[in-house]
């Protein structure tokens, strides 16, 4: 078999991997955060921790097709 090239793959491979790594951080950030500093119940905790996820991630991908 032929090695195809890729265009643009590692490229699309990084700025994926960035987006994820943005909003896992910002989800375990506010996770902890909200959990033990503040004590929050856990539902409360998970949910920020969602919602952070999500902002984070679309902060991240608008950052990245800049």
């Amino acid at each position: 078999m032929r090695d195809l090239p890729t265009i643009g793959g590692n490229a699309a491979v990084k700025k994926w991997g960035y987006i994820a790594m943005h909003a896992a951080a910002a989800a375990a950030f506010i996770f902890l955060l909200q959990r033990f500093t503040l004590s929050a119940s856990l539902e409360s905790s998970l949910l920020w921790a969602l919602t952070f996820a999500v902002c984070a991630a679309g902060l991240a991908y608008k950052q990245a097709n800049r």
